[in-house]
């Protein structure tokens, strides 16, 4: 199953270290933060699900909920936790989905359907290393895979999230390296009639398809 940007994210139930849940229901009214390690006690991850437990107050106040996965029991979730706590600094606060089995890995797409779950090292499962960002619609918004040397930068996946919230109710796109606060474009879709009744202070035009004006409240 091939994965996309607008598909519906798949539906599955699992244990986690906050106990079973249905991931649709568990989303609720929330957007959804989605990221996926290969194996638990290794070093990169654990440095990732620190910095998530760090940033879940900014996740809040943007109404996302955060929920990790690792291609291993949710008992080991639980001991890992104690060093990612004593190393990181800050206890995991949200739960981590227990997924041994490669169910999960599998149904999005991180791993080839005849994957075996056996004995494994993190490498033979070294594309389960990705982030998806989910609308309360249920909808995949974003997805990124990095390599396994990479730590994940969650502070883009903060600025990516309050663009998506903002294009999502204006008829705006944000531009290269936008931050909350800056410039805006305005929508291809948005004639210059329409414009002039949705930003009446007026834009800037470098060009005619290049509209900047100032982000919506």
């Amino acid at each position: 199953m091939t994965l996309r940007i607008g598909d519906t994210a798949p539906n599955f139930q699992a244990d986690t270290t906050e106990g079973r849940i249905d991931f649709h229901q568990w989303i609720g009214e929330h957007y959804a933060v989605l990221f996926s390690h290969p194996k638990d006690f290794t070093p990169v991850c654990t440095t990732e699900l620190g910095t998530m437990a760090k940033l879940k107050a900014e996740f809040d106040k943007r109404h996302a909920k955060i929920i990790g996965l690792s291609a291993d029991p949710v008992e080991d979730h639980r001991k890992w936790a104690y060093d990612i706590e004593e190393t990181q600094g800050e206890a995991v606060n949200y739960p981590m989905i227990g997924d041994p089995e490669l169910k999960v890995a599998k149904l999005y797409d991180m791993l080839p359907a005849e994957a075996a779950p056996g004995k494994r090292t993190a490498s033979d499962n070294q594309t389960v290393r990705t982030v998806f960002l989910i609308g309360p619609d249920r909808k995949i918004k974003l997805m990124l895979f990095y390599p396994m040397t990479t730590g994940r930068n969650f502070d883009e996946i903060l600025r990516a999230l309050d663009s998506i919230q903002l294009t999502a109710k204006h008829r705006v796109a944000t531009p290269a390296n936008w931050k909350q606060g800056e410039n805006v474009i305005i929508g291809g879709s948005v004639s210059d009639e329409d414009a002039k009744k949705l930003f009446p202070k007026g834009w800037q035009a470098p060009k005619p398809y290049l509209r900047i004006v100032e982000q919506p409240k």
